[in-house]
């Protein structure tokens, strides 16, 4: 798109965005049902644009771990409107108290919850994902520039003609979201830090890298998923297995599928003829390390095995000699996503809760449910291995940030300065009920 004309839209985007700000949770919500009841009726369209988009993929050779990713299925869809019912059903994350304190009679400050503005959303050949992101977009009062892959384009397209449609009868119009499509449009935002105020990566390392370092508007986001799952010395076997198999065959193309197997060497003989029996089952290619090829089949290990992201039926397995070394490794090759330990120890969970530096860190259950919907946020534009502002699945509360409001009646600083200052309340309120900015007064 020319330059000038992909600025003016942006910026009656960043207009309507204020508009959806001031909405109400009630016709926020309206609007939801709205789309997730036309998404429905118009999925033979969607399918039959999807049918297009996956044929043209694989005709030009892309790798089956995005193919599974762009494959938009009735179960996905039904998925995605469960997800979209979920963020409906969800409170209201405009204007949360997070912090009141009377400063003195008839001074009272409030910390709330105010949408970030525009979020600009570039993201994978995932439909699934768009319906997400505009979701939570919509439900947060927050404007959405979407950039989907150009494997998605048919797909993509139809599905937010669908979701302007539904936008006809609701007077918070559809301005608040727009599709780009061409690879150039992703160039030309990357420098309106003054129209946006959010960029969400989702894709390779290597373009997340590239938005990074050619931007100067706030990234969130992760580039790799390279997901450990340890087993620890005093692990229950069998539920280790059976955790280790889900995590890696449930969804293998997926960011928190697991990438190693850590075992503790004092349970490898025990452990891993089950382990490969199972991954077998799952046609899961093994990767291990000189010990692990001593006890079962596997491809030795290469140079760059313990930092790859496979992203299909393949993991590494490497045997430790104990819980420290096996937070190591996860230190040093990990991408701080998901990481997981099977125990029976409780001071080991606990250890490995507080010492491994990762936005999800689990104990007996599948790296798998490092995702928005399954920890309950409805769905998530994406999963955030950053410490600031927001980590792990980024939901309604990931899209927010946060004003002070000061309400007076005439105070001024002089009052509480000089030679004889007046001291200040600073006493703490309760945080429950509505705020100044939904309109109670205190």
């Amino acid at each position: 798109m020319e330059k000038h004309a992909l600025h003016q839209r942006i910026r009656a985007l960043r207009a309507s965005s204020k508009h959806l700000a001031a909405s109400s949770e009630q016709e926020r919500n309206a609007l939801l049902l709205t789309i997730a009841e036309n998404l429905r009726t118009a999925y033979p369209a969607i399918a039959s644009a999807n049918d297009a988009d996956v044929k043209a993929a694989r005709e030009s050779g892309q790798k089956e771990s995005l193919i599974k990713r762009l494959v938009f299925s009735e179960e996905k869809l039904e998925a995605s409107l469960a997800g979209i019912r979920q963020v409906a059903q969800l409170a209201d994350p405009i204007g949360k108290v997070k912090l009141r304190r009377l400063l003195d009679t008839g001074l009272l400050l409030e910390q709330v919850t105010f949408p970030i503005g525009v979020i600009g959303m570039i993201f994978e050949a995932r439909p699934d994902a768009l319906i997400q992101i505009v979701s939570l977009c919509l439900k947060s009062g927050n404007g959405i520039i979407l950039k989907g892959g150009r494997e998605a384009q048919r797909t993509n397209t139809v599905l937010v003609d669908v979701i302007k449609h539904s936008c006809v009868d609701s007077h918070l119009g559809d301005a608040w979201l727009t599709l780009l499509e061409s690879h150039s449009d992703v160039d030309q935002i990357l420098g309106m830090d003054d129209e946006i105020d959010l960029l969400i990566p989702r894709g390779s390392n290597q373009f997340v890298k590239y938005v990074m370092e050619h931007t100067s508007i706030p990234v969130l986001g992760h580039a790799d998923g390279i997901c450990h799952l340890y087993i620890d010395e005093k692990a229950d076997l069998q539920k280790a297995v059976e955790i280790a198999f889900d995590s890696k065959t449930q969804y293998p193309a997926a960011c928190n599928a697991v990438e190693t197997i850590l075992v503790h060497e004092k349970v490898a003989d025990k452990v891993l003829q089950s382990l490969a029996k199972r991954l077998s089952e799952g046609n899961v290619v093994i990767h291990g390390d000189s010990a692990v090829c001593s006890y079962i089949h596997a491809i030795p290990y290469e140079e760059g095995d313990w930092r790859r992201e496979y992203l299909q039926n393949e993991v590494n397995i490497h045997i430790v000699d104990s819980l420290e070394r096996a937070i190591d490794h996860i230190e040093a090759y990990g991408s701080h996503h998901t990481d997981v330990i099977v125990s029976e120890d409780s001071q080991a969970v606990r250890t490995f809760f507080s010492q491994v530096d990762s936005a999800d860190v689990f104990a007996n259950c599948s790296t798998r449910f490092s995702d928005g919907y399954r920890f309950g946020l409805g769905a998530e534009v994406g999963i955030s291995t950053a410490k600031i502002h927001a980590r792990g699945p980024v939901g309604l509360e990931g899209l927010m940030s946060t004003k002070y409001l000061l309400s007076g009646c005439g105070q001024v600083v002089s009052t509480y300065a000089g030679s004889v200052p007046k001291p200040f309340l600073h006493e703490e309120l309760s945080c429950e009920g509505l705020s100044m900015l939904t309109g109670e007064q205190l």
